[in-house]
């Protein structure tokens, strides 16, 4: 990458690490959709989840069980979502692989079935 095109995931200097491990670290959203939205980012710079090789899964799983447990004892939320864009058409808009813990809470939304289903608006709710 370029100077004009530095990877914001990459340079952790200005970042404010929350938790870590050996393959990834933790960050607060930068622009979050509920109070205590961490991301999940691992060190190496690669743009798919699917791309990730079987220990960076491990360490991310480890790292989301981790930022739950200080979420729960931070904010205490009521339960969470846990999301993943791949690609530009899903959303993807930084090309560094991420996923996010989004703490949710009784009544951020007034009807919150269908989850993640709501990536789609049309389609979060099912007739069942």
């Amino acid at each position: 990458m370029n100077s004009q095109n530095r990877c914001v995931f990459c340079d952790t200097k200005n970042l404010e690490i929350i938790l870590k491990n050996h393959l990834c670290y933790a960050v607060f959203d930068k622009y979050p959709v509920n109070r205590g939205h961490i991301l999940i980012v691992p060190y190496r710079h690669f743009a798919s989840f699917f791309d990730a090789n079987r220990e960076e899964v491990l360490a991310i799983h480890d790292l989301i069980n981790d930022a739950r447990v200080f979420l729960d004892r931070e904010f205490s939320p009521a339960a969470y979502n846990i999301g993943v864009n791949v690609g530009e058409v899903a959303g993807q808009t930084i090309m560094h692989m991420h996923i996010h813990l989004i703490p949710r809470y009784e009544g951020d939304i007034r009807n919150p079935r269908g989850g993640v289903r709501g990536v789609i608006p049309s389609r979060r709710i099912y007739p069942f």
